[in-house]
């Protein structure tokens, strides 16, 4: 799918890998993006197709709202998202269900809020980040790792649902990418611009999963093989 003249609705854009999405589809000739945000700040882009919204994806108004808003969209790349440390044992309830909350329901009720306005407008896609701990779970990053492994799985249910509807459904995994997010874990990390530009490829691609960093097409290729041993590793970290 080429986004050339598309409409796009992108969450979670104050920084890091979402406002590099917005970045690299600015260079494109998108109509207009949508740019999605818990807090509006002053506006990182100079140009006419930006329309920021603002958008907490736990709150149930605010998605109805947004989409009244976005009635023409074509694309939906849902991005926000939350990470909580802890292991099974130690990680606080709260923290756990805020994973959940943020990470699979919030992009849960941004799809089912979107998906009659992209079937409407179509041909759509919906893209979904998860992450390469939705592959195997991370021992430090219990409810992160479950709640992206979650919206793996509904990924792939979404996508046979969506199949005769002309939305294509793609599960991005990134890896470590140089992010407030990951700025505590110690791994080499893939700048953000360089993400957003993989996983923009990716969906103009067809790719159903899109791994935009190396590190993620270094875990991509260990897990097709084995599972086990990449659930191994990363049990370590």
């Amino acid at each position: 799918m080429k986004l050339e003249n598309q409409v796009i609705f992108v969450s979670g854009t104050n920084r890091g890998i979402g406002k590099a999405i917005i970045d690299a589809l600015l260079k494109r000739k998108v109509k207009k993006v949508y740019a999605a945000a818990r807090k509006i700040e002053q506006s990182a882009w100079k140009d006419d197709r930006v329309v920021l919204i603002e958008l907490d994806i736990t709150s149930s108004p605010q998605i109805k709202q947004a989409a009244a808003r976005a009635q023409d969209v074509n694309v939906l790349i849902n991005n926000a998202g939350s990470l909580s440390g802890g292991s099974v044992l130690t990680a606080t309830e709260q923290d756990l269900i805020r994973d959940m909350q943020v990470n699979y329901f919030g992009t849960l009720n941004m799809i089912r809020a979107f998906e009659p306005l992209i079937a409407k407008n179509g041909p759509g896609a919906i893209a979904n980040i998860s992450s390469v701990v939705g592959l195997a779970s991370m021992s430090q990053a219990a409810g992160y790792s479950a709640s992206k492994a979650a919206v793996f799985s509904a990924s792939q249910a979404l996508r046979a649902e969506l199949k005769n509807k002309n939305i294509s459904v793609h599960t991005i995994f990134p890896g470590p990418i140089d992010t407030d997010m990951a700025r505590d874990f110690n791994f080499p990390k893939t700048s953000s611009e360089v993400a957003a530009e993989n996983i923009i490829k990716g969906i103009e691609a067809g790719s159903e999963d899109i791994f935009p960093d190396p590190f993620s097409v270094e875990i991509a290729g260990s897990w097709s093989k084995d599972p086990k041993a990449v659930e191994r590793s990363f049990a370590a970290m």
